[in-house]
């Protein structure tokens, strides 16, 4: 249990003693952050404090996630799949600052040598952060803590699962490679602790969710502790990619399917 709550830092990566190099990764992981998920925590924190200065409460705003993005349905197609190959580019644009660096994709758990227990531990995950981060949503939203999340608001297109699917996977392989793989590896070569790291990256992903309220929030902080550390501990991010698609496909796609059919829904 110990090995959990406060595990010991790996000699591997080692630790960066060289003033100039440590300069440059703090400064690598402020313009990446600056260009990504942490300009989104930015503006997820204005879009809070705007929700809050309203007179209505939060649970009678609506905050939408995947949104048409065009008037034509060809054009709503192109732009949707533009924005999910911005999110894999930004996955890849940490994937590859650590290549560059030294550091192996296996290293990080970003490897094909373990599919079929890497799905299956997914699969484990989502059900371990989906199940109660649903409950979580549902009664922040009854008390009034978070704003009525849409996750799609698309059209019944042709073309809407595939695409919300697609979104799911552009989601998941962004924040897992940023958030977990790369944030973390790189705060490990700066000398922060596990814990310290761990609660540093759990925290960025909760701010880029807090335009979904404070529920939001929360949510994310515990799904990034829980997914944090078993990285920290297993080294394999696929399974964490596959959970938090998975997560992701069943907001996307079930919410657009039980939109006005179920009254348990907000």
């Amino acid at each position: 249990m110990r090995a959990w709550l406060a595990p010991a830092r790996p000699g591997d990566p080692a630790v960066v003693t060289d003033r100039r190099e440590r300069k440059a990764i703090t400064i690598e992981l402020v313009v990446v952050f600056a260009v990504t998920l942490g300009m989104s925590g930015l503006q997820s924190l204005l879009s809070l404090l705007d929700a809050l200065l309203r007179p209505e409460p939060l649970a009678d705003q609506h905050a939408a996630i995947n949104v048409p993005r065009a008037d034509l349905g060809l054009l709503d197609m192109l732009q949707q799949l533009t924005n999910v190959a911005r999110l894999i580019a930004w996955g890849a644009l940490g994937a590859y600052l650590l290549w560059r660096g030294g550091i192996a994709l296996w290293r990080v758990g970003l490897d094909r040598t373990r599919p079929g227990s890497d799905f299956v531990r997914g699969v484990g995950l989502a059900a371990l952060i989906g199940i109660p981060g649903l409950g979580l949503y549902l009664t922040a939203h009854a008390l009034g803590l978070s704003l009525t999340v849409q996750p799609s608001t698309l059209d019944a297109a042709w073309w809407r699962a595939p695409v919300l699917t697609l979104a799911a996977f552009g989601n998941s392989f962004a924040e897992e490679v940023l958030v977990v793989a790369y944030l973390l590896t790189r705060l490990r070569q700066l000398g922060w602790s596990e814990n310290r790291a761990l609660w540093f990256a759990a925290v960025l992903r909760g701010s880029y969710h807090l335009y979904q309220g404070i529920g939001g929030f929360v949510g994310n902080v515990v799904m990034g502790l829980v997914y944090g550390r078993i990285w920290q501990r297993s080294n394999r991010l696929w399974p964490l990619i596959v959970g938090h698609a998975l997560i992701d496909v069943v907001a996307f796609v079930g919410y657009a399917a039980l939109r006005g059919n179920v009254t348990w829904l907000p």
